[in-house]
């Protein structure tokens, strides 16, 4: 129930409107009952209000003009059975992102995306017809790119060092784990262990750090938050909005999957959801600037006993044969 905040919010609006209309207003009973309603719209707009305008932005916005010190990223989960790779492509040539990644893409995708090797010359490839496959494209140099089966054997994560034109070196992990559903997972652990494993493996790091893909989960729900306490990173989204990337085709049912964060290192230039390509997500568009001396005061989170307790928890339900997140940076 972490999902559909913004649309009980919402419904929970709506419904004290309604009560407003149609109650006696002069009955107790009725008052009690619009309290109950404001108290459910109050609950859910604490969760979802730091994802708007209203709140404080968690990470300044970039007022440097050097390009050399930026980064884009363009995430995008082009749905297997989507066939149209050229939107994509378009918007490939139109944004020209630093770097590329594709969720659910498959050998198909990957012969289709050929054309924009040229420009993109630096990859990591993992095609897989499970809807989990995924592919990495770099204009930027890439460093000890590592290929990871964390939690799940069907299910890769990827792994690697990118390399700025200023020569400074970003630790980066791109993930989609599996989601909850009736037909995958009954439950979350398993998308919950990754997470929490990940997060882990940055909480005592000093280098710089981003994190993007499609993590199956909202950005106010209890698991994501428990992510940014245990890692550290920061949620450009915070005060600008929620982004929400899926569903594509259903306007009232959209929630923000498709996740960037990243250490204080790092302000935002610009973030933006792009039109959609034929799929069930829309692409995301994220432009930070690596400025580390301006930021080291960025509001980070730090986090709590009873949420490294939470992260123990979970973290302990990670499979015994399964290894430890990489670090892609050596020293």
């Amino acid at each position: 129930m972490d999902f559909p905040r913004l649309q009980l919010a919402t419904l929970a609006f709506l419904t004290v409107i309604i009560q407003a209309l149609v109650l006696d207003l002069t009955q107790v009973i009725s008052w009690v009952l619009m309290s109950i309603t404001l108290c459910c719209l109050a609950w859910q707009i604490s969760w979802i209000l730091p994802y708007t305008s209203l709140w404080k932005k968690k990470v300044r916005h970039c007022e440097n003009d050097n390009l050399d010190s930026e980064i884009s990223i363009l995430t995008s989960n082009v749905l297997a059975t989507n066939r149209n790779a050229s939107a994509l492509i378009k918007l490939v040539q139109k944004h020209q992102p630093d770097i590329l990644v594709t969720l659910e893409s498959t050998k198909w995708w990957e012969e289709q995306l050929q054309v924009i090797e040229a420009d993109m010359p630096n990859s990591i490839k993992c095609p897989l017809d499970n809807l989990y496959g995924m592919h990495v494209y770099s204009r930027l140099p890439l460093e000890n790119e590592q290929i990871e089966f964390l939690i799940e054997d069907n299910i890769p994560s990827m792994h690697t060092t990118i390399v700025l034109r200023t020569g400074d070196k970003v630790r980066t992990h791109f993930l989609h784990p599996a989601p909850p559903s009736p037909t995958e997972n009954t439950e979350s652990t398993e998308r919950d262990v990754e997470l929490i494993l990940v997060a882990k493996s940055l909480a005592d790091t000093t280098q710089p750090v981003i994190v993007t893909g499609d993590l199956n989960d909202v950005a106010w729900s209890k698991t994501t938050h428990l992510f940014r306490e245990i890692s550290g990173l920061l949620d450009p989204r915070i005060g600008r909005g929620m982004f929400n990337t899926f569903h594509a085709d259903y306007p009232f049912f959209r929630w923000p999957l498709d996740h960037i964060f990243h250490s204080h290192h790092f302000e935002l230039r610009d973030i933006q959801r792009l039109p959609s390509i034929g799929s069930d997500h829309f692409p995301l568009l994220t432009k930070l600037s690596f400025n580390p001396q301006k930021n080291n005061n960025q509001t980070i989170s730090n986090a709590k006993p009873s949420g490294i307790e939470k992260a123990n928890n979970i973290a302990d339900k990670k499979p015994a044969d399964k290894s430890d997140v990489p670090n892609p940076i050596k020293d």
